[in-house]
């Protein structure tokens, strides 16, 4: 799957990977609905850090459509709202 990070590019993660990344995900709405900000941006950090660690970046003069768009770190708490979907930022798995 091709995710895009805003502000910084994109990468390829294999579907092994979004088990994690969902217990993320998980976390970060949990915070969001508590309006727990520290908690928040802690979080939002580890799910990019995740996202960076085990994702292959693409070449910057590659352009592939993305299947996930995730904030960029400096996201606000209403900014991530915004973007959320029913499942949150990271949809069910893959496949």
């Amino acid at each position: 799957m091709i995710v895009r990070i805003m502000g910084e590019g994109q990468v390829k993660l294999a579907d092994s990977h979004f088990a994690e990344l969902n217990r993320l995900d998980d976390e970060l709405l949990d915070e969001m609905e508590r309006g727990d900000e520290p908690g928040f941006r802690r979080t939002l950090a580890a799910l990019l850090a995740r996202v960076r660690e085990v994702g292959e970046p693409l070449p910057d003069d590659t352009l592939e459509p993305s299947e996930l768009i995730l904030p960029g770190p400096d996201a606000t708490l209403a900014e991530v709202r915004s973007m959320l979907g029913d499942e949150g930022l990271i949809p069910g798995l893959p496949g």
